[in-house]
């Protein structure tokens, strides 16, 4: 028999992610525990094939009646991209049966309902519907990112036989590549939190999160990228995510609307290139990126920026207005000084003098840093503060107080220019790990240690006098159960930690020099891999009895290693 499709080309697009199918491993809540309206939940919790069969056997049975409809709550272990599969049994009445489907981030938010008041929503992805489930068989459904999952009888009288329920986790399945380990696990939990958070977000594009803004973010992409480039390498869904935001944007639009955002278009360009070293794929920006570039010192008027479109650096510092200006004046000096040194690899000398032109007049005006931790970090990295200065008078200034999960890495980033390691790393495992501490699988969109006093894990329901921290916290476009608990941008630490302790420095494109510098702190020893185009680097740091560190390195040939 010929195939269905004789051409290959009449397929629009195959999908090169996996689906996996996984058990519950709890049974977190159910609505009865007499066994009258609810027996046998047990049985999910082993591993299915997704067939239905004759036979009945180790069914669960939920019984509806005039006054009760049950439902139980499951727990998948660990935060998914993806949707569920049922598998029914042989009901006495051959008939569909409805059922309510919630999924959740968190036990509260799989168990609440949508309104205004907590939060819960459908927006991005459908997480809350009522579906029919067929007699002796299956369904798949839903699309979105969860961990719990609710499921209820919806009408009276009815009785639903269960085989099984999986989730189906929907992801790219990639080698770790890069790696990191230490003599502290909850750094090496972080390191791995932070990269799992960002596999999840690589799905057809690279998104924001896997929930709620399902979104190409352009500026929310630059941490996530830079995970990418400490784990996983290559991967298509970096340039393919950059070229998405660049055909919809023609110029002068700014992309999503945020003039800040186009910038970080350039700057990871500028990133991409010198961990990859794609010269092909950077000529094709050529053309874009020389306009922008055009545009954007257009906006210098005299030695201060003068952008228009939304003003934005992080949610945080929104109605910060003198902080905003000193964060813009900075990225626009990192912005086109990146800009100088793409053009330049491209032939264009002169764009890249005319950038340079533009940043002698911008370093000439310092804006207050309006005693906020994000703006003194970029002023910091553009060089118009000095990082000691900074980190001392303002980042360092009450530990995590006021820092943010996207631009807690700049803070990181310029903790690090200030020599200031071990007081970075301190931040990481009180910052990110307080989210761990939360039973956080993944890492969220926004978080503030002060959330944890009295506050319940999210993975459990929330017991008598403790706080719902998912339902009760947020701000913005990310209020109480609509935040997002797997957001990319949130993982700073890992690439923080390959670069800084690991001690990994790319010093020219395509990684093809790389120089070897560690701060271990108090660390006995850490070590790791680094992914390149030519292969994995192997590095290990041991401390020494008399407190120097022993350092080995094993290169891939065409990658040159300096100590």
């Amino acid at each position: 028999m010929p195939p269905v499709f004789k051409d290959s080309s009449q397929f629009q697009e195959k999908d090169t992610r996996t689906r996996v199918f996984l058990s519950p491993k709890k049974v977190l809540w159910q609505s009865d525990v007499s066994g009258k309206y609810i027996t046998g939940t047990e049985h999910l919790l082993k591993a299915g094939n997704g067939q239905a069969e004759l036979v009945n056997k180790d069914m669960v049975s939920l019984k509806s009646d005039d006054s009760v409809k049950p439902g139980i709550l499951l727990d998948f272990g660990k935060e998914l991209h993806g949707g569920l599969q049922l598998v029914t049994g042989m009901m006495e009445k051959n008939a569909l049966v409805k059922v309510r489907i919630r999924f959740g981030e968190s036990a509260s938010e799989a168990m609440a309902d949508i309104d205004t008041l907590t939060g819960a929503t459908n927006d991005h992805a459908i997480r809350d519907f009522i579906i029919d489930l067929p007699w002796l068989g299956s369904l798949d459904l839903g699309n979105t990112g969860f961990r719990f999952v609710r499921i209820d009888l919806v009408e009276p009288n009815t009785t639903l036989l269960l085989k099984e329920v999986r989730a189906i986790f929907i992801f790219r399945d990639i080698p770790y590549l890069g790696s990191f380990k230490s003599s502290d696990e909850r750094l090496n939990e972080i390191w791995a939190t932070g990269a799992y958070t960002v596999q999840l977000n690589m799905q057809q594009y690279l998104w924001d999160g896997v929930k709620r803004d399902r979104l190409v973010w352009v500026g929310d992409m630059h941490p996530e990228v830079m995970t990418i480039s400490a784990v996983f390498g290559n991967n298509e869904v970096v340039p393919k995510s950059l070229d998405l935001i660049k055909d919809v944007t023609p110029l002068p639009a700014w992309m999503n609307g945020i003039s800040s955002y186009s910038m970080w278009w350039i700057r990871i360009q500028r990133s991409w290139f010198l961990y990859q070293g794609d010269m092909a794929y950077l000529q094709k920006q050529q053309s874009y990126l020389k306009a922008l570039l055009q545009q954007l010192i257009g906006k210098v008027k005299g030695d201060r920026e003068d952008l228009d479109g939304m003003r934005f650096m992080d949610w945080p510092t929104y109605e910060n207005k003198v902080a905003i200006h000193a964060g813009l004046q900075a990225m626009m000096v990192m912005t086109l000084n990146d800009g100088a040194e793409l053009s330049r690899i491209l032939g264009d000398e002169e764009t890249a003098r005319s950038c340079e032109e533009a940043v002698s007049r911008l370093k000439k005006a310092i804006p207050d840093a309006s005693n906020n931790k994000q703006a003194a970090a970029l002023l910091a990295l553009a060089g118009l503060m000095p990082a000691k200065q900074a980190n001392d008078e303002i980042i360092a200034v009450g530990g995590t107080k006021d820092f943010s999960t996207f631009y807690g890495y700049y803070m990181l980033q310029a903790k690090a220019l200030a020599g200031d390691y071990e007081g970075a790393m301190e931040n990481i495992k009180t910052y990110w790990g307080g989210m761990l501490d939360l039973g956080a699988t993944s890492f969220w969109e926004d978080f503030d240690t002060s959330w944890m006093k009295d506050a319940a894990r999210i993975d459990e329901l929330v017991p008598a006098g403790k706080v719902d921290v998912h339902a009760s916290y947020g701000a913005f476009s990310y209020k109480k159960l609509r935040h997002s608990l797997s957001h990319g941008w949130a993982s700073g630490p890992t690439s923080w930690l390959t670069e800084h302790v690991l001690g990994v420095k790319v010093m020219a494109p395509g990684s093809k020099v790389i120089k070897i510098e560690p701060h271990l702190g108090t660390l006995q020893f850490v070590e790791g891999t680094f992914p390149t185009p030519y292969g994995v680097v192997e590095i290990k740091h041991i401390r020494k009895a008399d407190g120097t560190i022993k350092t080995k390195v094993k290169a891939p040939k065409g990658v040159k290693i300096i100590k």
